[in-house]
């Protein structure tokens, strides 16, 4: 984000801060496209289909996944959230997103392991995508921004309780939840405002609670009609990084987020998704992996206000990583 200092280095920077794979709509005898990358080590040979997206699962090829080694221990962990609270009490922040970072060796082609995170049920973005050398895997629920229909759209996320009844009777009831989830309501509100050619902002629905995985999940849809001309770097310069997954003020939290965090966010927390002549659709990239050739990164985090309990946020973050763990593994 314009203004935003920059936080760690990311641990996958093989991975291109931005990689597109083109369609072209023509006859069925060049539909194939051009030829994918080459290989690196630990993936398959063979062009990767449409030069990037792998649309169906490959054979597992040997897979094995090793120890995971987080960047921090769950004290350090909670220290940052108590570091957080601290800086809202002097008024700096309201609420910041704190993130951590885990990786683990693997040997063999990762490929079919990151297709089972991308089939993790309630993901509105699932899929993976390849370069030389290295891929990635989403099952994210949640949207940075979409234009569709003559409106630009925002679905922020906050707030995540187990998928049981229980779970759902305690995140509805939940102030503290619902009070950090309003707060990003706001920024988003306040960021589709800033863009040129939209009208006014609408909330649309509030708070509405659907299930990721094994976790039920709060959600908002925000909304803008399009009134003008409004193209992808006028979206991106409003909308990234996602509220949800910094805090509020923005550009305050990326300052605490950048001094806190020792691993950069990498792939996570960033976009993935299409772009047409008349239609946005980017998804905010958590539930995100990213395979580099000789490790599987991952991350997870949470939303961090005054109230928040520090052993709390680091169980929500393991509770997140759970599914994608357990899915590498083929559990």
């Amino acid at each position: 984000m314009s203004g935003g200092s920059l936080g760690a280095p990311s641990p996958v920077p093989g991975i291109p801060d931005v990689y597109a794979v083109v369609y072209r709509h023509t006859d069925a005898a060049s539909a194939q496209g051009p030829p994918g990358p080459p290989p690196a080590a630990g993936f398959p040979s063979g062009p990767p289909p449409a030069a990037g997206f792998s649309p169906d699962p490959p054979p597992a090829d040997g897979f094995e996944l090793g120890a995971w080694t987080p960047s921090w221990t769950p004290a350090e962990h909670a220290a940052a959230v108590t570091s957080v609270r601290e800086a809202i009490g002097r008024g700096d922040v309201y609420q910041v997103n704190v993130v951590g970072h885990t990786s683990a060796p693997y040997a063999g082609s990762p490929l079919a392991a990151l297709h089972r995170v991308a089939a993790l049920p309630g993901a509105r973005y699932g899929g993976v995508l390849e370069g030389p050398g290295w891929a990635l895997a989403t099952a994210s629920p949640e949207t940075l921004v979409e234009v569709r229909g003559g409106r630009v759209i925002t679905r922020p996320i906050k707030g995540t309780r187990p998928a049981t009844a229980e779970g759902r009777r305690e995140l509805l009831a939940s102030v503290k939840e619902r009070a950090e989830h309003v707060m990003i309501v706001d920024l988003s509100r306040n960021d589709l405002s800033r863009l040129p050619g939209v009208g006014p902002v609408t909330v649309d629905e509030l708070f509405a609670v659907r299930r990721w995985s094994a976790l039920w999940q709060a959600e908002s849809v925000v909304s803008a009609p399009v009134t003008g001309p409004l193209g992808l770097p006028d979206l991106l310069r409003a909308l990234a990084p996602g509220g949800s997954v910094t805090g509020a003020p923005k550009i305050a939290a990326l300052s605490l987020i950048a001094g806190l965090e020792p691993v950069g966010r990498g792939v996570s927390m960033a976009a993935v998704g299409w772009v047409g002549r008349d239609h946005v659709d980017l998804g905010l990239t958590i539930r995100t992996v990213a395979a580099d050739g000789n490790r599987v990164h991952a991350w997870a985090g949470g939303g961090i206000v005054w109230d928040s309990d520090p052993e709390a946020e680091v169980a929500e973050a393991a509770a997140k990583l759970a599914p994608i763990k357990a899915a590498l593994a083929g559990r």
